[in-house]
């Protein structure tokens, strides 16, 4: 009888044992599948997202292994932290050869992450200008997906800018090399690249600079492609950043080009004041900094904007007409704006006439008190004309 209960019980576990066995490797398996399925998605276009590209042109994109960035980045210590975002983490990190690197390592719980990952591998790793970040391989191993690009000495743009004690680096010259770069590798997204590519998130944290302080556009995961003569498009979940958003874009959930040109004249007369639109205080009036600056170059004092970090002004022709082209850029009406190819010729030419502005949109600030930007803050979501509208927070 004892013999025959311990028989009975050795087989229980047994088979106990080996059904635990079978649903691991088939978790394992099943695990081992999505990431596959996950990399193909990503390394391998649809025809229905690329018009002209067949689905046999695979990127010729490196991946590395785990461990090889676990290496590069010490374990991905706290010391090699260079950002957080929504999406996860920003590292620095140095291959064995020598070569330093940055990892963007996207977090577990980023469902939305996942998407973005794709989306810039998609695009980035076809795309080649000198104003664009560089996109040298990614990783997708167990749960970890990370993208690896050239480092940036400098770092991103809001990092230098909005810093009393770093933007004295920025003098005009650099500032306005700055502004033509960003407009050139805007162009070539808009116009000269293989698609027509509407980057939906530029801002200046999204601005990273090289050790000669020239300007690469970066972070993909937002941007979407346009195909044929399509020239707009429009969602119900609009993602972006409070500041950047052109009124169309924020209100209805309308994408084009000209919501680009929008960000980038925000852009403008950021980098041209030294301060920031989100969150920008006049203690005379409630308007932010676009507002501000239309005031002031209607009253003909548009030279007051400049920030006194830029040093001695040398060239103040050169400084009204980037304020002119900013505020053309932030217009209210998407159709008054300019296209990238006319703000590249204007910013070019010290001759040249220039159409006067109209309103520029979002001119009032919010009564809310803005504070600088935390990771650790959550995304502000509203529903405006029943458009999801999710603000992200500055990297």
């Amino acid at each position: 009888m004892l013999l025959s209960g311990l028989s009975i019980c050795f087989i229980w576990k047994r088979r106990t044992l080996q059904s635990a066995l079978k649903n691991t490797v088939q978790r394992r398996g099943l695990h081992e599948r999505s990431q596959d399925l996950l990399l193909n998605e990503a390394v391998i276009p649809s025809n229905r997202e690329y018009s002209g590209e067949s689905t046999k042109d695979e990127l010729e994109l490196p991946l590395f292994d785990f461990s090889t960035i676990v290496m590069a980045t010490d374990n991905f210590s706290d010391a090699n932290k260079l950002g957080q975002g929504g999406f996860g983490c920003v590292y620095k990190g140095v291959l064995v050869e020598g070569q330093d690197i940055a990892v963007k390592r996207l977090s577990k719980n980023s469902g939305q992450g996942i998407e973005e990952f794709k989306n810039e591998v998609r695009l980035i790793a076809r795309l080649q200008h000198r104003n664009l970040v560089r996109l040298l391989g990614c990783c997708v191993e167990m749960e970890e997906k990370m993208l690896i690009y050239e480092y940036m000495v400098h770092k991103s743009l809001d990092s230098s800018l909005f810093n009393k004690e770093k933007s004295s680096l920025l003098n005009w010259q650099r500032r306005f090399n700055i502004i033509c770069g960003i407009a050139r590798g805007l162009l070539y997204l808009h116009q000269d690249s293989r698609f027509r590519i509407i980057h939906r998130d530029l801002k200046a944290s999204n601005i990273l600079l090289d050790k000669e302080m020239n300007p690469k556009i970066s972070d993909f995961g937002m941007a979407r492609i346009f195909g044929g003569d399509q020239t707009e498009a429009s969602t119900k979940r609009v993602v972006g950043t409070y500041g950047y958003m052109s009124p169309e874009y924020a209100m209805d959930g309308l994408f084009s080009m000209k919501s680009d040109v929008f960000s980038f004249g925000v852009l403008v007369l950021e980098i041209v004041t030294g301060m920031k639109n989100r969150g920008f205080y006049n203690a005379n009036n409630q308007l932010n900094l676009l507002g501000h600056a239309w005031k002031l170059w209607r009253e003909g004092r548009g030279l007051e904007l400049m920030d006194s970090s830029a040093g001695d002004l040398n060239s103040p022709n050169e400084v009204m007409r980037c304020i002119h082209v900013g505020l053309l850029c932030v217009q209210e009406q998407a159709e008054d704006r300019p296209t990238m190819s006319t703000v590249v010729l204007m910013l070019s030419s010290e001759t040249s006439p220039l159409p006067r502005p109209k309103n520029p949109g979002f001119c009032l600030g919010r009564k809310l008190v803005e504070t600088d930007s935390s990771s650790s803050k959550q995304d502000e979501t509203c529903t405006v004309n029943q458009v999801t509208v999710t603000m992200l927070d500055p990297r």
